[in-house]
């Protein structure tokens, strides 16, 4: 009897400490919670500056037209952005502006600029960004279309690139090409202004790396609907003579517009892999890539737009998550301290391509990995090994310090 009632008396005891400690931590856990959701978040205002574009054709029935390209990264930027930044009261909006042909550049950033913008992530051309950038010293623009190495080389401090440059591109493909022992080149050329100064990038790549372009044609044919029959008949025939040349081992085309790179690929006069703009593809996104997490990405971007990721839409969520990890890990909502982190060296953002991403301090380009894509898997990822660099490998592709006007 004495035991069960000293039993029952402990077990007493016990269930009333349990109750006590139980109502600590009830308290410990839903006082904190209580107060965040009371205090007033920091509220970061980014400004997303878009310039509309007539959307190119898809070359396949098998491609998808990118509705919203860019806009749909930065709104899944700002998603990801508001999944950290709640726990320390940070939020984030995003505020759009869409620019027309003939729209003036600087009217529409001090649009942004009255609403309290002072990061504009941009999908503008070269020249309009310069314009924009230009006008407003006090905003910081991450550029998320422009791949012009020129726009790198004016050493503006209000101006960051997530778009990887034209050289990047081309370094990343070339050390792949030579990784491979693939040395010499056959450059196809395409029309178009962009198409020229990826051109640019794939010589200086050439003889950067040990490389050798053994002959460089223009492309000047004009076809109709790629997939007519008709213009089947005509490509089969046209391009093995415009392909029978001096042997080498790769074709490298440069066709920015995607005018003719996707007609070479099974009808050059020689078996030889095309790469460069079309079918083995430098790229800083590919919706083949399945490695480093990206599946995981991807499908978030898929569940939001509906589509597939482009390389535009990487480089538009890069830019909105480098201001929100630059916030979440200055723990502060001011613009000044914020663009201050982006720019310094604790800055490092994983990209899902395996390394760690961060901007050099002297043109703002931020340092990637180059994507090697096929059309339907992922090749490799520059940089190539054995590619070394006193700092970075990242740093092995695109403009190093040294070869840069702009100093730090």
């Amino acid at each position: 009897m004495r035991q069960a009632r000293s039993r029952s008396t402990h077990e007493a005891v016990f269930r009333r400490r349990l109750a006590s400690l139980l109502g600590s931590a009830l308290l410990i856990a839903t006082v904190p919670l209580g107060m965040a959701e009371a205090a007033a978040p920091d509220t970061i205002r980014i400004g997303y500056l878009h310039q509309e574009r007539a959307p190119a054709s898809p070359a396949s029935p098998l491609d998808e037209l990118a509705t919203e390209e860019g806009l749909a990264g930065a709104r899944l930027g700002i998603a990801d952005n508001a999944a950290t930044g709640r726990f320390i009261g940070q939020s984030f909006v995003v505020i759009e502006r869409r620019m027309r042909r003939g729209d003036d550049p600087v009217a529409a950033v001090a649009e942004l600029a009255a609403e309290g913008v002072r990061f504009v992530i941009t999908d503008l051309d070269a020249e309009p960004l310069r314009l924009a950038a230009g006008a407003a010293p006090r905003l910081l623009f991450l550029n998320a279309r422009a791949p012009d190495d020129a726009l790198r080389a004016q050493c503006r401090n209000n101006l960051l690139h997530t778009v990887p440059s034209r050289a990047m591109l081309a370094d990343g493909l070339a050390q792949y090409l030579v990784w491979k022992r693939w040395r010499r080149w056959f450059l196809v050329v395409g029309q178009g202004a962009g198409d020229v100064l990826y051109a640019e990038a794939v010589r200086r790549a050439a003889k950067r790396f040990g490389a050798e372009i053994v002959i460089e044609k223009a492309w000047s044919f004009q076809y109709g609907p790629a997939r007519a029959d008709t213009g089947h008949v005509t490509l089969q025939t046209e391009i093995p003579a415009f392909t029978n040349v001096a042997d080498h081992d790769v074709l490298v085309v440069a066709d920015e517009a995607n005018a003719f790179g996707d007609y070479l690929d099974g009808r050059t006069a020689r078996p030889r892999p095309v790469a460069g703009t079309h079918h083995l593809v430098a790229t800083g996104w590919s919706a083949v890539n399945e490695q480093w997490g990206a599946t995981q990405l991807a499908s978030r971007f898929a569940k939001l737009a509906g589509r597939r990721m482009t390389a535009v839409d990487y480089a538009a969520w890069a830019a909105v998550r480098s201001v929100g990890e630059a916030a979440t890990r200055s723990r502060s909502a001011d613009p000044d301290k914020i663009a201050a982190y982006l720019r310094g060296p604790a800055f490092l953002m994983s990209g899902f391509k395996g390394r760690g991403q961060s901007f050099r301090e002297w043109d703002g380009q931020m340092r990637q990995p180059i994507l090697i894509a096929g059309p339907r898997l992922l090749v490799s990822a520059s940089p190539q090994p054995g590619f070394l660099h006193r700092v970075s490998e990242l740093d092995t592709l695109g403009v190093d310090r040294e070869e840069s006007p702009c100093k730090p």
